[in-house]
C-alpha cells in the first residue's frame, strides 16, 4: 500500500540547513494500522505530511497505492489525494460555517459524486459515528470529541486506502480520547483502510498493529 525509501526533508535556516526527517523507510501493507511515536518537534508532523503528498520530500521514493508521489504533477497529486488519503488533524480543520453534514459530505461534493449518493453515504457514515442527532448543527455548536467525531467521518467517507491521523486524541481528555480512538480505528478496519497514526501516547499505540518511534529524524522499531 505504502513504501517509502530514503525519505529526506531538509529546511534551510538562513545559512544552516536543518535535517528533519534523515533517510526514513517505511512499509505499510494493506488494512495495517502503525503509530508513529515521539516527542513534540520529533518530526511525526512532517513525516506524515511528507508521505501523504500534503509535503514534498527533499529526496527519496514514496509508493502510494503504486502511484510513484515524487513524480506526479500537482492536478495528479490532488486526484490521487482525493481518492485515496484520507487525513485527520490534530485541531480538526472544519469549516465552521458549515454544518455537521455539510462538512461530512465535502469530499463526496468535490469529487462530484451523484447526489443521491452522497445524501444516502453522508447520512450513513453520521450514524456510524454516533452524530445523527447533531447533523444539521454548525460547528461551533459541537464539543471538542463531537468536533473529531465530525473529522474522522470526512476523512473516511470516501473509503480511502489509507488514512493518516496527526494527534487526532491530542486535545481530549483521556476518556474522550480513547472513544475517539477506538471509533476510529473500528471504522479503518470496517473499510480496511490502512491508518497511520502520529501520537505520543504510548496506551493508545499498543492498539494498533504495530509501533514506530520517530528520533532524530529516523525511524526505529519499538
Amino acid at each position: 500500500m505504502l513504501i517509502c525509501k530514503k525519505i529526506k526533508k531538509r529546511f534551510l535556516d538562513g545559512d544552516s540547513e536543518i535535517n528533519i526527517l534523515n533517510n526514513i523507510d517505511l512499509q505499510v501493507s494493506s488494512g495495517e494500522s502503525v503509530a508513529i511515536i515521539g516527542a513534540s518537534g520529533s518530526g511525526k508532523s512532517t513525516l506524515l505530511h511528507v508521505i501523504s503528498g500534503l509535503e514534498k520530500a527533499s529526496s527519496g521514493e514514496i509508493i502510494l497505492n503504486n502511484a510513484p508521489l515524487l513524480s506526479l504533477s500537482e492536478n495528479d497529486l490532488c486526484k490521487l489525494r482525493l481518492e485515496n488519503i484520507g487525513f485527520i488533524y490534530q485541531f480538526h480543520h472544519l469549516i465552521k460555517e458549515l454544518s455537521v453534514y455539510e462538512n461530512i459530505s465535502l469530499p463526496l461534493l468535490i469529487a462530484n459524486k451523484n447526489n443521491n449518493n452522497i445524501i444516502k453515504i453522508t447520512n450513513e457514515i453520521i450514524e456510524q459515528v454516533g452524530l445523527k442527532h447533531r447533523s444539521n448543527f454548525q460547528i461551533d455548536k459541537l464539543s471538542g470529541g463531537e468536533r473529531q467525531r465530525v473529522a474522522i467521518a470526512r476523512s473516511i467517507i470516501h473509503k480511502p486506502k489509507i488514512i493518516f491521523a496527526d494527534e487526532p486524541t491530542g486535545n481530549l481528555d483521556k476518556k474522550n480520547a480513547k472513544n475517539i480512538f477506538s471509533l476510529l480505528t473500528d471504522l479503518a478496519n470496517f473499510n480496511n483502510s490502512s491508518l497511520i497514526v502520529a501520537t505520543h501516547d504510548i496506551d493508545m499505540s499498543s492498539m494498533l498493529d504495530k509501533s514506530l518511534r520517530i528520533k532524530n529524524g529516523s525511524l526505529e522499531e519499538l
